[in-house]
């Protein structure tokens, strides 16, 4: 560890241009990113909080391994995001026969809508934060992650077009796409609505 080190008034990408020189730094990142990407990792690939685990530290190794790599002018989260998705995708490819687990749901889902009055308000009658992963579980993949990139993890169009490798503008269709698939699955599948 390094003394005395206040690793607050760093931004992260000093914090990993730091970590080229003393591989201490790096904890400081860890820190900051372990439960973001944990939640991240949990959100889309359907396994267990074990497994989650062993992947986020898979993660943080690859991330390390590879920090010479990492662009300073370029902001270090989606960086670290982008490998947690190529991550996710590879153990997703090993282990497709394997039965899945459902991911943790959480209340953010209904700002997804916040534009269709009657459809988050039938959301909040009809629907709970279980029942929407069951939801979110049968829409295609690239529609689930962009979802869950811009209204659980909070990120911008810009920094989800970082972390999938797509221009902004199919960022934007991408997520149309996926709200309208949703909204569709939502609305025919009276199995998903809460009893």
């Amino acid at each position: 560890m390094v003394p005395n080190f206040d690793a607050k008034n760093k931004s992260d990408e000093e914090l990993a241009g730091l970590t080229r020189d003393n591989p201490d730094f790096y904890y400081f990142l860890m820190e900051r990113y372990e439960e973001k990407i944990l939640r991240y990792v949990r959100r889309i690939a359907n396994v267990s909080r074990e497994v989650s685990e062993d992947l986020v530290q898979e993660i943080f190794l690859k991330a390390y391994e590879n920090i010479n790599d990492f662009d300073e002018t370029l902001k270090f989260s989606s960086w670290l995001y982008r490998i947690a998705h190529n991550h996710v995708i590879s153990h997703w490819r090993k282990y497709k026969n394997e039965k899945l687990l459902s991911w943790d749901a959480d209340e953010s889902f209904k700002n997804m809508f916040e534009s269709d009055d009657d459809l988050t308000r039938d959301l909040d009658k009809k629907i709970t934060a279980e029942r929407m992963s069951e939801v979110l579980d049968k829409i295609k993949p690239a529609y689930k992650e962009v979802l869950v990139l811009r209204y659980m993890e909070d990120k911008d169009y810009t920094e989800i077009g970082d972390i999938l490798k797509k221009p902004v503008g199919t960022i934007g269709t991408l997520i149309l796409r996926a709200k309208k698939e949703l909204k569709k699955e939502i609305e025919s599948g009276n199995n998903f609505y809460s009893k």
